[in-house]
């Protein structure tokens, strides 16, 4: 139990700074393209390898750290840093074809479930 609540504690920051994060990103730029949320996917994945490499090679964290920090607050600010580093390592495991599939896989995938969801829910409305 006490790894859920500082997963949900880590996720209640990320998602609140990259609500704060759209924000900004909508009052700089406006709503005619998503800046926001492609800024805040490739800041969370950078975050995401610069956390996870310092943690594995300089610090030694815990399994408490990474639960809080990686699957947390960056897993709440953007899970599109998860998706990355899922794929990474992957491609580091030399498993550079199921690396390719994954991601095609996950982002064609995910667009299409999007629009079979806003056609059902239009349909059965």
């Amino acid at each position: 139990m006490y790894h859920v609540l500082l997963v949900a504690m880590g996720g209640a920051i990320g998602a609140s700074m990259r609500h704060l994060a759209g924000l900004g990103a909508l009052r700089l730029w406006g709503p005619n393209f998503p800046w926001g949320t492609m800024l805040i996917n490739i800041a969370g994945s950078f975050a995401m390898g610069v956390f996870i490499e310092a943690l594995a090679r300089r610090f030694g964290g815990s399994n408490e750290l990474r639960l809080f920090v990686a699957t947390g607050v960056l897993g709440g600010f953007t899970t599109f840093s998860s998706f990355s580093l899922d794929a990474a390592v992957l491609w580091e495991r030399g498993a550079g074809v199921p690396a390719l599939g994954y991601v095609l896989t996950s982002v064609v995938g995910a667009i299409l479930a999007l629009f079979l969801g806003l056609w059902l829910v239009r349909t059965v409305s």
